[in-house]
């Protein structure tokens, strides 16, 4: 069952122009430090310590009459603001590496050999290319909307750190029991998608046309806020039993404690094939959608060897996205959609395709993917390049939350339909593999909103009252030869899915920090609210995950059907330049 959309013939893009960016060089140490300065006139700087510099540099900052503003744990540094005549004075200091004035420069001379303006991959390319600029030029950046991104974790990384940018639903992850890895991005896929939902940089600009000149590194919507509900680990396990939760708790608090929650990033995909009318995630996600959130949907990458889309996916309610190749150019006449992005069997198709090959976005330093493969950094190593349908998913879940930032009153339906409707057509591509067209904003702001009566979805609903097993696919988490499997969640507790879908409809499947019956929290979340953007902060049921598995036995080194991570792969295909498996992660994927 496949929802059908208008279709366009190909059309031309704008050309790419240049942008104004924040961006420094680094430069080298001198000798000791001076005296305070008289002068009056301050600038703004970075400064990069050296390992074991502790606090000196800041408190140098402070004698020399700065004012030290943030940290930045990326470069090992911190921003400042001090007088003129100081900053000489902090490049002979001992225990800084350099210090570079923070100004805006045009990037008509590249950045270590990265030339975002030329790079098709680039943000800035890619929001003129898509037409998302066409909304910017009018004010609509995705302010006041909420983008929910159950993905491995969002560390707040330069362009996810500015105040209210990012704020953090439960950690449901294996890492959840360790206060360092609590939250954060330790696999580094959640915050690349994050950076291209809504990244922004922490300078000053205004809203508007103007504001992708002034603000360095932007995402599609970069005044949307990210929700983070974090489910997958530093390696990037999850079973399919936590993704359900975070859904659940998704749709539970999309409007508490001044959430407004309209988005919902899912970059998850199994190999299921139980009919969605039965499957628990398909029900999961098609509950959130009639509960009046946007859910965006990875297609898949690679089709686990099958011509269709990955579960959820296939639920014909939701958002399912593939991958789109612009090539380089700035007519779609010539796009592709890449062999890796899983296409339709006919009867459910990809909705649209998106930008997705090559996109570039924020890197998370240290982690499992940026350790794995070198060759993925860009530049000045602050960004990293990706592929497949996950990013391609996130450049939608961008351009939703303009279309609602825009028009707050669209109904999903009206959404999907002024999507679908306002794609191109790409000559290249299939129509189960491109379903209606190349994802195209500029048409989307000229199109009259379809009523929303004429545009209802009126696809037979799912129950999920079917197997969890079933939802899993083929391969499964697995712990000292131990396979988590059956009907049962993470902690080895019977499934009832009749009882589950109950309750997730009627509200009542997540009561305080219990989930499904069972306490994944020491402490009740929903009567919290989240000053520090924090909502767990404690170990589930009090104990800490080594003495409660399904198998008794530790959860440390869980690993998917007996094979680790490093040799499976994110993107389906290759990652600038270095091959990964050619295959996607077993059959149970971040990075669809």
């Amino acid at each position: 069952m496949q929802p059908t959309g208008r279709r366009y013939r190909a059309g031309r893009r704008l050309s790419v122009s240049a942008a104004i960016v924040g961006c420094a060089a680094w430069l080298p140490m001198g000798g000791a430090a001076g005296t305070p300065p008289t002068a009056e006139a301050t600038v703004a700087i970075i400064v990069q310590e050296r390992t074991g510099a502790g606090d000196g540099p800041e408190r140098v900052v402070s004698r020399l009459g700065g004012r030290v503003q943030r940290q930045i744990p990326l470069i090992h540094g911190f921003s400042a603001r001090v007088p003129t005549t100081a900053v000489a004075k902090l490049r002979r200091v001992r225990g800084i590496r350099s210090v570079t004035l923070d100004q805006r420069l045009n990037l008509s001379t590249p950045i270590d050999g990265w030339e975002p303006t030329t790079d098709s991959g680039s943000t800035q390319n890619l929001v003129r290319l898509t037409g998302a600029s066409t909304f910017w030029k009018h004010g609509y950046t995705g302010r006041d909307i909420d983008v929910a991104v159950i993905d491995s974790g969002v560390t707040p990384v330069e362009g996810l750190s500015r105040s209210g940018k990012l704020v953090y639903g439960p950690d449901l992850s294996f890492d959840s029991q360790q206060d360092e890895r609590r939250h954060l991005d330790g696999y580094g896929h959640g915050t690349h998608l994050a950076g291209i939902i809504a990244g922004r940089d922490d300078v000053s600009g205004d809203r508007g046309s103007e504001m992708g000149n002034r603000a360095g590194f932007t995402g599609f919507a970069p005044d949307a806020r990210i929700v983070s509900v974090k489910v997958a680990d530093r390696t990037g396990a999850a079973d399919v039993s936590q993704v359900i939760a975070g859904i659940d708790w998704v749709i539970q608090h999309r409007d508490t404690d001044g959430l407004n929650i309209r988005v919902l990033n899912l970059a998850f995909g199994t190999d299921g094939v139980q009919d969605y009318r039965i499957d628990p995630l398909a029900y999961a996600v098609e509950a959130a959608w009639r509960k009046g959130i946007v859910v965006v949907v990875s297609g898949g990458n690679a089709g686990f060897g099958a011509a269709r889309l990955n579960n959820p996916a296939y639920d014909p309610y939701v958002l399912a996205i593939g991958a789109q190749d612009p090539k380089g150019t700035s007519s779609t006449r010539d796009d592709e959609v890449p062999s890796w992005s899983s296409t339709g069997d006919g009867q459910r198709n990809p909705d649209l395709v998106a930008p997705g090959k090559s996109l570039v976005s924020l890197r998370v330093g240290g982690s499992h993917i940026d350790q794995e493969h070198l060759g993925g950094r860009v530049g000045l190593s602050r960004f990293f390049r990706g592929s497949g349908t996950s990013q391609a998913a996130a450049v939608v879940s961008g351009a939703a939350a303009l279309l609602l930032d825009r028009q707050p009153w669209l109904t999903n339906d009206q959404v999907k339909a002024i999507l679908t409707r306002s794609a191109v057509d790409l000559p290249n591509a299939s129509e189960a593999a491109q379903g209606a067209g190349a994802l195209d904003l500029r048409h989307a702001y000229r199109m009259r909103t379809p009523r929303a009566a004429r545009v209802a979805q009126t696809w037979e609903q799912s129950t999920g009252i079917g197997s969890l097993d079933a939802a899993r696919g083929s391969h499964r988490l697995v712990r000292d030869g131990v396979v988590l499997d059956g009907e049962r969640d993470i902690f080895g507790n019977p499934w009832d899915g009749v009882s589950w879908s109950s309750d997730l409809w009627s509200g009542r499947s997540w009561s305080g920090g219990d989930w499904n019956g069972v306490s994944w929290s020491g402490r009740s979340w929903s009567g919290r609210s989240w000053s520090g953007r924090s909502w767990s902060g404690r170990s589930w049921s009090g104990r800490s995950w080594s003495g409660r598995s399904w198998s008794g036995r530790s959860w440390s080194g869980v690993s998917w059907s007996g094979r680790s991570w490093s040799g499976v792969s994110w993107s389906g295909r290759s990652w600038s330049g270095v091959s990964w498996s050619g295959r996607s992660w077993s059959n149970a994927e971040w990075g669809r």
